[in-house]
């Protein structure tokens, strides 16, 4: 749950809290409201305002790089040598962006109304066919998989399942833990992995990592009690 605090500007019977409008002469005392992030990706039909003031929240907490302040960042160039570079810089923001706020899946709709690709500040969106090259670019590198054939949801991994293999079974090795077996959600989840990047992982993403693990003969997802587990050798 996030809380937006903004300020209600009302001139006459006229909404002035809308990005477009002109700013006001005073700005009244701001006012808070806690808004479900998931709530507002899940319901297309939510105030628009309450997704702006999130978009804008999400926004503050990044450090933006200086091609999003750019306008023509938000528009595919035609020249090679400068869209590969161009691609280049989403990448790395996409990936840096769902790293620091843990976002792993969404829609290409989604996306394109989320702060990562619609700057409102600028007035400016990448389009839907745009946000796709991207995201085929990052899928090349290994640091997505599109869930569905039509390519319209997507798992996104700042780090690709075999570096997050690598780290799981560094901690493995460095603990003691060989030849032990966990549930998923204790390694995701449990005390002992708090201080852990991989901690918070997402069931997805922390699949492909152990598949990767399984391949290299250091761990098997097993079926366990409650659910799915693995054992790590």
């Amino acid at each position: 749950m996030l809380k937006f605090f903004f300020r209600q500007q009302q001139i006459g019977d006229k909404d002035r809290s809308h990005p477009t409008a002109a700013p006001p002469e005073r700005s009244p005392e701001p006012f808070c409201c806690a808004v479900s992030p998931d709530m507002l990706r899940r319901r297309p039909e939510a105030p628009c305002r309450f997704r702006v003031f999130w978009a804008t929240t999400m926004a503050m907490s990044f450090e933006w790089p200086w091609q999003y302040r750019f306008p023509p960042f938000f528009t595919l160039q035609p020249n090679v040598d400068t869209r590969q570079k161009q691609l280049a810089a989403w990448c790395s923001l996409v990936l840096s962006f769902c790293r620091l706020h843990k976002q792993s899946s969404m829609t290409v709709m989604e996306a394109q109304e989320s702060p990562l690709f619609n700057n409102v500040k600028l007035q400016r969106k990448l389009p839907v066919e745009s946000i796709q090259i991207v995201l085929e670019e990052l899928r090349k590198k290994g640091n997505l998989e599109w869930l569905d054939k039509n390519k319209s949801s997507f798992l996104i991994m700042w780090r690709r399942p075999e570096e997050w293999g690598k780290l799981i079974y560094q901690w493995v090795s460095r603990s003691g833990q060989n030849n032990s077996v966990f549930t998923l959600y204790e390694l995701t989840s449990g005390e002992d992995t708090e201080d852990e990047e991989f901690h918070g992982l997402d069931e997805a993403t922390l699949l492909r990592a152990l598949q990767a693990l399984q391949q290299e003969h250091k761990a098997e997802i097993i079926t366990v009690s409650d659910g799915r587990g693995v054992k790590f050798f």
